[in-house]
């Protein structure tokens, strides 16, 4: 039986078992919140063994504020570049979203800058929308570039993607609502995400797209998402893995399919909450396409992203994965 999420609270991806992946076996999935930039390349393996075959990279803050604006340029860069391509060698297909995080838009000075730099970035090839953007401590800074990357989207013609404060969430997350009708926004182009169970119902009810983090200790258990699911449906619903330097698990989506199945949800739903709902939502984008997917299946380490692989020191893709000797 599939462990709940609280078991997999290890840095690396704990691989799922034979009979997990028996539960699993000919499903695919769509994490549609992942720091991948922070995983290893074992996770990527990992994930795809288990049926990943598209993610969505959100930018955010790298664990300790950034103390220049070329810093941001070089990580929006790497979401579009390597990142995308390290992907791709493992048959994933990598998507992003691009923005100023709410913790950093406290840095005015900063945040100016970052903003003039942004729509270099939102319109490139691979990026699905405007994001995480939203609230952190609620501060007037905050709300102003906020409200300035809502109107970004609007220009660019590209979803948003919510991210909802730790602190005070409900509140947060009405206001982060509240301002995006205001600009002018469409709630069908808004993916409010790490929502709980005390903010779900107002987020469908206002038309907005719900999605759910499932992460060890806090934001969303798998057990608990099960519920959700048996209580709201599939519409509108998502969920993701938002995995990053934290305790996180690149596999939460995978292993929740798992647990959904085993607790009796419908193929069909699971299909919805794990994979197709994520190709709506983020496809208004007009980047998004299933047969892109196959194609990165193709997959040759020896190719190079700007005169670099993934293989290290002539390395060889490593073929027997199950072997406690690393050769």
């Amino acid at each position: 039986m599939c462990c709940s999420n609280e078991e997999h609270a290890g840095m690396e991806a704990e691989k799922l078992t034979a009979a997990d992946l028996e539960v699993i076996k000919g499903m695919h999935f769509f994490d549609p919140h992942i720091h991948m930039v922070s995983r290893t390349t074992d996770d990527y393996q990992a994930m795809a063994d288990a049926g990943v075959v598209a993610v969505i990279e959100p930018a955010f803050w790298l664990g300790q504020p950034r103390t220049g604006v070329d810093s941001f340029r070089d990580y929006y860069s790497s979401l579009i570049g390597w990142e995308r391509f390290r992907a791709s060698q493992f048959g994933i297909k990598h998507y992003c979203t691009i923005g100023l995080n709410s913790r950093e838009a406290n840095n005015e000075k900063l945040a100016e800058q970052v903003m003039e730099i942004l729509p270099l970035f939102v319109y490139k090839e691979g990026v699905v929308g405007v994001g995480e953007i939203g609230f952190d401590d609620q501060t007037p800074a905050e709300e102003k570039y906020y409200r300035l990357q809502l109107e970004l989207a609007k220009e660019a013609h590209l979803p948003v993607q919510i991210h909802t404060p730790h602190r005070d969430k409900k509140k947060g997350t009405q206001r982060s609502m509240d301002i995006a009708i205001e600009q002018g926004l469409d709630p069908y182009s808004v993916i409010v995400d790490h929502n709980n169970e005390e903010t779900v119902k107002e987020v469908l009810d206002r038309g907005f797209w719900a999605a759910f983090t499932i992460y060890p200790f806090t934001k969303m258990g798998n057990e608990r998402m099960v519920e959700m699911v048996k209580q709201y449906g599939t519409e509108r619903i998502m969920i993701n893995s938002a995995a990053d330097w934290g305790i996180s698990d690149p596999l939460a989506v995978p292993k929740t399919a798992a647990l959904m199945k085993i607790r009796g949800i419908e193929i069909k739903d699971i299909e919805l909450v794990c994979y197709r709902n994520a190709i709506t939502a983020f496809g208004q984008s007009g980047q998004i396409l299933e047969s892109d997917f196959q194609e990165v299946k193709n997959i040759d380490q020896s190719k190079k992203f700007q005169g670099n692989t993934v293989l290290r020191g002539g390395q060889a893709p490593r073929i027997n994965k199950g072997s406690l000797i690393i050769s």
